[in-house]
């Protein structure tokens, strides 16, 4: 072998596409032990099989060859080098803060927290369900309401998401919304967009007057947008008074020293967690908090975690009210929301355990110092102030000397807020030093004795209003109260960890969830300070290194999609279908279409396909399904026909839901088209498209991208994700804009048109991560793991479909990259759900596959590329160990009540003291002999849902509790 590779050609030794065999799991002779396995020859036979030849790509994809990991790294660093790093004091719901490094160490960077999947499977899940509870409990304290749910998106979206729950709440007539106009401008803007496709009417005008008019809702801010802190209780009230429904949007770092929106009678308090540790990050991601009062819980957007217990009556946390869940009820939802910003929002409740009440006081008053003494100092230098009580931001009148004050910031390293040509707003965070206030009020031409103003300021009290200032308790429980040395904070992160299956322990089979490598190259750029410290509205030539990695990514995703345009803004796959949407519903406005408004979509959809059509004022039409699995399409032609004049969009997952290449995809659309609709392909499944097709090539008009599935965001728990879209020439123009920062040049095509999310480029920060994974591909690579893929789910298809079967396959008897097992006949028979053998996957070390969707009674299993041959055996076998369980009980050896699958999972605590059950300790929790050597045990018991939402209790449990 070294005399082979001494007489190797060069460009072998250089192994430029190492990372190729790093991602995709089999190696070559494991490839072809599956092809044998499955009756090929090799894996391009397999595709031809699988993939129809009329929607097979003629060329090869055109993206540059494989990098190495280190020098995309070195190609990305250079790049991030662009930007300007600045200390940003432009405020608007981004601010500097500090992240600790032990959270930074252990939770941003560690893969057992940022590659966890959704808490659904909540019994291998109670590690991130304890620090979200935290996170809910957190924000609970802050606003002084009931209840909080586990993040949304952002604050943007969170306020429209407000406005619609306000509508679904309130028993006004008024069809009219009222906005504070001192909001944020980005609030208003995606608020402004949201509104206009439920055909809501907005009312502007000052908090203090809104009382006076007739509206369902209300959205106030508090402390404003130029930084004032007005008593919003005589406006909220006299609004309720109307039968309003109000919410204040507020930032939870104020809240420490003001009274809360719930004391002064807010209905539902929203903001960003973001100044809570979690970096700016050109705008993302960050998680939106959202709170309500108890009596709206079931009107409340997004995911709430929830207290129940397990079958040994330990205190258990899971997912309260799961019905919500769009797969269920569909276009009658709250929310289309399906990712929550979990990641995010752990770190912001870990920087409140860490810190603790006093810590956070402390935080807060040093940041309202800041202010007050730049006050105090602008004062003396005759500066005139917008408002005399502020918290951390300040409006400076400062006539024709604008534009040169922000010029000397900015050459000090400070970039300032232009309010207008005549006035500055300066906004101080938790990384301000006194340093920085003596500096900045120099480039005002001020130069004075910090001492003396910092006397003078103490001695005032500071310049918050004494009416508004907090009297109650918050963050008493012990969870806040402990945890404030790095020994006691690093251990406790471990001990949550610990309760968590990840990526980091087993393959995640998920399908439609894509749970594939997040590479450690990938992940790197994330928190390098040039891409985690820039705030969103930096002038553009500071953003240059941001600006040109999404472009360069913008690029890479054009020559996957086949489309020429790219919207980066969505912040997660349910908003890109929503800006796809709003896209679709512009275009035939412009065209005089406007009636256009029937949104067609397949029985087999994802349940946010209707939640979102129904957002954008469409009317959902039902298209059936044959008996294997395909959009019928005698269906689809005759509700075309029927709905000609009115068809907006037809909704189409490709592959489809069901795991199948459908033959007739491109009919389908030429269907849709000839009867004036535009085609909408929801982008779940591209990770089977990549390299093969694409959805311009199969006939689709616009298509989201989930990052966090094929481009290897990782899921962070249940969020962070991105969703970009990307647009036929003829909807370009329809692409969501921005107001504060534009996203593209003077000549952008959809120059003015209205945002879908709070920042220009959605979550920005996690951008990288997919610039790197197709940069270390290449085109090659790309291509080669999307077969892989396929590989992989059809080798699992036919070795686990001689034990169940496999509900759907293509007319050669192919499934694309995943594939739904039908447990329906085994439960008639036994009594034994895909629940019971999701609950037994647990003891076997392994997160369950996709239950119950898109068929109720199945799963649906997706392996990825990631994933080698060993791997994918040790899932088959746990398959096949689960199938003979369940033939025992077949057989009357175990009833169908005392047996492993309904006693699953088993914990430590069932392998101690009495056992009186039908099988083995070592049956229950070594079912197999290779589990002992990497076991993973459940912390909890199965978990009593039933009993969770008939006790609905949603912030945290005294510790005893959990120690019981």
């Amino acid at each position: 072998m070294t005399d082979t590779l001494l007489s190797a050609p060069l460009a072998d030794l250089e192994q430029r596409d190492a990372f190729i065999h790093r991602h995709i799991g089999p190696n070559p002779a494991e490839i072809a032990r599956m092809c044998a396995a499955i009756g090929l020859a090799d894996v391009d036979t397999l595709i031809d099989q699988t993939v129809p030849a009329a929607i097979r790509l003629a060329q090869p994809l055109p993206l540059g060859a494989p990098q190495p990991e280190h020098e995309a790294l070195a190609r990305l660093r250079a790049i991030a080098s662009k930007n300007v790093v600045k200390k940003s004091l432009i405020g608007m719901g981004y601010y500097g803060t500090h992240t600790p490094a032990v959270i930074l160490r252990n939770v941003m960077e560690n893969p057992g927290w940022y590659t966890a999947y959704t808490p659904y499977q909540a019994e291998i899940a109670q590690g991130r369900l304890e620090a979200l509870l935290n996170y809910q409990q957190m924000v609970i304290d802050l606003t002084g309401l009931e209840l909080a749910n586990a993040s949304l998106l952002d604050e943007a979206t969170a306020a429209a998401e407000a406005m619609t729950m306000a509508r679904r709440v309130s028993r006004a007539k008024s069809n009219a919304f009222f906005i504070d106009q001192a909001c944020f401008p980005q609030t208003i803007d995606v608020v402004r967009t949201r509104a206009a496709y439920f055909g809501y009417e907005l009312v502007f005008g000052s908090a203090t007057d809104a009382g006076q008019h007739d509206v369902f809702g209300a959205l106030l801010q508090y402390p404003d947008v130029n930084g004032a802190v007005t008593d919003l209780q005589a406006p909220i009230t006299a609004l309720k008074a109307r039968g309003a429904v109000v919410a204040v949007a507020s930032d939870l770092m104020a809240l420490v020293l003001l009274k809360s929106p719930g004391s002064l009678g807010a209905d539902i308090a929203l903001g960003s967690a973001q100044r809570f540790g979690v970096p700016m990050g050109f705008g993302g991601p960050h998680a939106a908090f959202f709170a309500t009062r108890e009596a709206h819980v079931r009107s409340m957007p997004g995911r709430i975690i929830g207290v129940s217990k397990d079958a040994r009556g330990k205190t258990a946390l899971r997912m309260a009210l799961q019905t919500r869940e769009q797969h269920i009820r569909r276009e009658k939802a709250n929310s289309n929301i399906c990712t929550s910003q979990v990641l995010l929002a752990n770190m912001a409740g870990f920087y409140a355990v860490y810190h603790g009440p006093q810590g956070l006081r402390t935080i807060a008053a040093r940041i309202h110092r800041h202010a007050a003494l730049l006050a105090e100092g602008l004062k003396t230098g005759g500066f005139a102030l917008a408002s005399a009580s502020f918290f951390d931001t300040l409006v400076v009148d400062t006539g024709a000397r604008t534009a040169q004050i922000v010029a000397n910031a900015a050459t000090a390293g400070y970039n300032l807020r232009q309010v207008s040509g005549t006035r500055v707003g300066i906004a101080v965070d938790e990384t301000t030093t006194a340093g920085d206030v003596s500096a900045v009020l120099a480039t005002f031409g001020i130069n004075t004795d910090l001492s003396e103003l910092d006397r003078r300021v103490a001695a005032a009290g500071g310049a918050l209003p004494a009416g508004l200032l907090r009297s109650d308790a918050i963050l008493s429980h012990p969870v806040f109260n402990t945890h404030h040395t790095e020994h006691e904070m690093l251990r406790y992160l471990k001990k949550l960890q610990n309760r968590d299956l990840a990526l980091d322990h087993s393959m995640i089979s998920l399908g439609s969830c894509t749970m594939k490598l997040n590479a450690t190259s990938e992940m790197i750029p994330v928190t390098w300070p040039e891409f985690a410290n820039l705030h969103p509205f930096v002038p553009r030539e500071q953003a240059a290194g941001y600006l040109e990695m999404i472009e360069g990514l913008a690029d890479y995703l054009r020559a996957v999609t086949g489309f020429p345009a790219i919207c980066m803004q969505p912040n997660s796959g349910a908003q890109g279908e929503y800006a796809g949407l709003v896209a679709i519903a512009r275009y035939h406005a412009s065209r005089g279409e406007a009636r256009r408004n029937v949104c067609l979509i397949p029985r087999s959809a994802h349940g946010t396909n209707p939640a979102t059509a129904q957002m954008c004022g469409m009317k959902v039409v039902v298209v059936d399904c044959d008996d294997n699995g395909n959009v019928d399409v005698t269906d689809l032609r005759a509700k075309a026909q029927q709905h000609a004049d009115e068809l907006a969009a037809l909704m189409i997952t490709y592959p489809s839901t069901h795991g199948v290449f459908e033959k007739a995809v491109r009919e389908i659309c030429d269907i849709v088209h000839a009867h004036g609709g535009q085609v909408y392909m929801d982008g779940a499944n591209l990770n089977a498209q990549v390299g093969l097709t694409s959805p311009a090539t199969i006939g689709a008009d616009v298509s989201h991208m989930n990052l966090h599935k094929t481009f290897c965001i990782p899921h962070g728990g249940g969020g962070p994700g991105m969703g970009p879209i990307g647009l036929a020439a003829h909807l370009a123009p329809f692409m969501a804009d921005h107001v504060v920062s534009p996203t593209g040049d003077e000549q952008r095509p959809n120059k003015g048109q209205g945002a879908v999310s709070a920042a220009p480029f959605g979550s920005a920060s996690i951008l990288p991560i997919s610039w790197m994974y197709i940069a270390m591909m290449g085109g090659s690579g790309l291509k080669r793991a999307t077969e892989v893929a396929i590989l992989n789910a059809n080798y699992l298809a036919a070795r686990l479909g001689q034990h169940y079967p496999v509900l759907y396959t293509g007319t050669q008897g192919r499934v694309a990259h995943e594939c739904i097992l039908d447990i329906r006949p085994i439960k008639a028979a036994t009594g034994i759900s895909e629940v019971d053998i999701a609950k037994r996957l647990m003891d076997y070390g392994f997160h369950a596959p996709t239950m119950s969707f898109p068929v109720p009674g199945t799963i649906m299993v997706e392996p990825t590329e990631s994933e080698d041959l060993a791997e994918l055996d040790r899932f088959i076998d746990a398959m096949i160990s689960i199938r003979n369980e369940i033939s025992r009980i077949e057989q009357g050896e175990w009833s169908a009540d005392a047996n492993p699958l309904k006693h699953a999972p088993h914990t430590q605590a069932d392998i101690m003291g009495d056992w009186d059950r039908p099988y083995t300790r070592e049956q229950a929790v070594f079912p197999l002999p290779w589990v002992a050597d990497n076991k993973f045990w459940p912390s909890v018991n199965r978990i009593d849902d039933v009993h969770g939402d008939r006790n609905l209790f949603c912030a945290c449990v005294p510790m005893s509790d959990y120690a019981d």
